[in-house]
């Protein structure tokens, strides 16, 4: 799906302004909302990783939540399979949803595989043209230690021919080109690469 291509409001809706502010609420609560959006592999540790560090700041008194793709295709994106048109909107839905959140101040995860850079770059846009601040977050792990981990059984069934399109098998992967922040996470611990990514990112929110 191109941006060309994006549903637009009809021009007989108008936009409602709150009447409790951003700066309002982010100044209650003594934090800003941002987005840090988690791509990578399956089984690449995006969820993982995202609920970690979700859990030390909740810990620290920090509002997080973290919008994961898999939860989301329960509910919101029950609808959508995985042609690459449905895992376009896929993204775009959950970016928009993330606005949502991040403009109430929370400090958003996504860990969501998002496997086209256009995708990921529209996203990035919206939370840029509603004055947000958004991180591309690469996992960066290979497809054959994903393999290896397999936590879903994916790639075991891609393997013995019962699973088509499993991204970064028989359907595209683009990595991000300039991430603001890549991690490692072969024989790295999960609070490892929970801290790293807090320390790296915490201008967002603080």
């Amino acid at each position: 799906m191109t941006t060309e291509n994006t549903p637009q409001p009809s021009g007989d809706i108008r936009w409602h302004e709150h009447a409790i502010t951003r700066k309002d609420r982010w100044g209650k609560q003594n934090t800003r909302g941002c987005t840090l959006w988690l791509t990578g592999l399956s089984g690449a540790g995006k969820s993982t990783i995202a609920n970690a560090a979700a859990h030390q700041l909740f810990t620290s008194g920090v509002p997080v939540y973290v919008l994961d793709g898999d939860n989301l295709r329960h509910g919101l994106n029950v609808d959508l399979g995985f042609s690459d048109e449905d895992r376009a909107e896929n993204v775009r839905r959950v970016g928009e949803v993330a606005i949502l959140l991040a403009d109430a101040g929370f400090v958003v995860f996504v860990p969501i595989i998002s496997p086209f850079a256009e995708g990921r770059q529209t996203v990035r846009q919206r939370h840029e043209s509603s004055g947000l601040s958004f991180a591309e977050v690469f996992i960066a792990t290979s497809v054959e230690e994903c393999a290896e981990r397999d936590t879903k059984g994916l790639y075991a069934k891609a393997a013995k021919g019962e699973l088509t399109g499993l991204t970064g098998v028989d359907a595209p992967y683009e990595a991000p080109r300039s991430p603001e922040m890549t991690l490692l996470t072969s024989q790295r611990s999960v609070e490892t690469c929970a801290e790293e990514l807090l320390s790296g990112m915490n201008h967002l929110w603080s």
